[in-house]
């Protein structure tokens, strides 16, 4: 596991926390142990990525809250939410509001394992989805408005001389225009650039 994936254990039960920190140092993640919610957002501007497991029930600020504050904060880390049998309901609120995962008490050493390592594994993937829709932005953006004017038709699927009808410039001029487009979006092909431009108007 890379050294920037970092299991933070979020519990006020101190024995609880002692007990999943060697669990999950035993399984060779790394661990930081938070005796509440309201100290590890105090610690949040310099904690490593990777994800939280926390207990659903907590004084001040619980599970489901922790949540609602780190959507206000844009915090994308996965939330594993470990409930006892009557916070099923809470742990279900959870999962909709974008918890990764809920356990219930008493657990599987390894069903509690299997759901980091597929948080953290979801994890590396978003953030590479994350680091290609802003290569993707970036090279929008790098396009002259007379570009921008050929991509936004040749995505609608309008043919070259519709374009050049509609800009008031030659076909000829749409070609040349349409392969700088490509050569600037760095695609492979006409799909390529579409789904391209699809994605960043679905996480516009």
């Amino acid at each position: 596991m890379s050294n920037s994936q970092v299991v933070h254990v979020i519990d006020d039960d101190a024995a609880v926390r002692q007990s999943l920190a060697f669990l999950l140092k035993a399984a060779g993640f790394a661990v930081r142990v938070h005796d509440s919610a309201t100290a590890f957002l105090k610690v949040l501007p310099v904690a490593q990525a990777g994800c939280i497991v926390t207990d659903v029930r907590m004084p001040e600020i619980d599970g489901l809250e922790l949540q609602r504050r780190l959507r206000a904060r844009k915090v994308g880390v996965p939330v594993i939410v470990i409930t006892g049998h009557g916070d099923v309901a809470l742990a279900v609120e959870a999962m909709k509001a974008g918890a990764a995962d809920f356990i219930e008490k008493p657990f599987d050493d390894e069903v509690l394992l299997g759901a980091i390592r597929s948080a953290l594994a979801r994890r590396v993937q978003d953030t590479r989805d994350e680091a290609r829709l802003a290569a993707i932005r970036a090279r929008l953006e790098r396009l002259s408005a007379r570009e921008r004017e050929v991509l936004d038709r040749v995505v609608a699927g309008k043919p070259n001389k519709i374009i050049a009808h509609e800009l008031g410039i030659s076909p000829r001029t749409v070609e040349v225009y349409r392969a700088n487009v490509m050569t600037k979006m760095q695609a492979d092909s006409l799909s390529d650039l579409v789904r391209m431009v699809l994605l960043c108007d679905e996480t516009a």
